[in-house]
């Protein structure tokens, strides 16, 4: 399957990434994607990037080394309310906004609540890695609000392999999928990239969506114009 573009990168913004933006752009001009999506994590994950940061991004131009690169970021969700760190004014200026559950900024617990309030929050576009089997959730409830608020639940490459902190995520990620197809509800795959050469990979995900006989239309991915106009872009 041809994947079109990568919306979950990160760059030496971050303290635990280390590709600059136009590595990063590079690399995927050279996989033959269309489009990446930069989003660096958000202050409070220790060594994010700081406010001024994401207010500055506009400076960056539309196409870098022959890629169209989209300014966004990947905030914390830091309670069960779905509060998360960076303010309206900021956000405004995002052209993809992600929410993610990070160790480091919410203690592992029980976690629908915490989603269904982000997703209920018309910034957030996008729920980062939530099959992460340390925020266990109620799987259904959880899609059937993304497809009520048009939010894109990801499917993360990171989360999968010999290096992630996500052990034994598979059968929940299996269950996301299976239950967005259920429901019609489109799926985003992310590389949740650290360094470019990861860029675009989505190998530890596609058994997942063999398995789950995920039909193309419900990956986002497949698609760069619908995507953009998912982001009203």
């Amino acid at each position: 399957m041809k994947y079109k573009f990568d919306a979950h990168i990160h760059s030496v913004a971050n303290g635990h990434a280390y590709s600059t933006v136009t590595e990063n752009a590079r690399f995927a001009h050279s996989k033959g994607l269309e489009l990446m999506a930069l989003t660096d994590h958000a202050p409070k994950m220790p060594g994010g990037a700081c406010k001024l940061h994401f207010f500055n991004l506009s400076i960056l131009p539309d196409y870098i080394e022959g890629i169209r690169v989209l300014k966004g970021v990947e905030l914390n969700i830091l309670d069960d309310d779905g509060t998360i760190d960076l303010p309206e004014n900021i956000l405004d200026r995002m052209e993809v906004v992600i929410a993610s559950l990070h160790t480091v900024c919410i203690k592992p617990r029980e976690s629908t609540e915490a989603l269904i309030n982000t997703i209920k929050n018309p910034k957030v576009q996008i729920i980062g890695h939530p099959g992460d089997p340390r925020y266990p959730i109620d799987v259904k409830a959880v899609v059937t609000e993304a497809r009520k608020e048009n939010t894109l639940l990801e499917v993360n490459n990171a989360s999968f392999g010999p290096t992630n902190t996500r052990q034994g995520g598979e059968a929940v990620v299996l269950e996301i999928i299976k239950e967005c197809k259920r429901q019609s509800h489109p799926i985003i795959l992310g590389s949740d990239s650290h360094f470019h050469t990861n860029i675009g990979n989505f190998s530890y995900i596609e058994p997942l969506l063999k398995e789950a006989e995920m039909p193309d239309e419900l990956i986002m991915n497949t698609d760069t114009e619908k995507f953009l106009k998912f982001l009203g872009i």
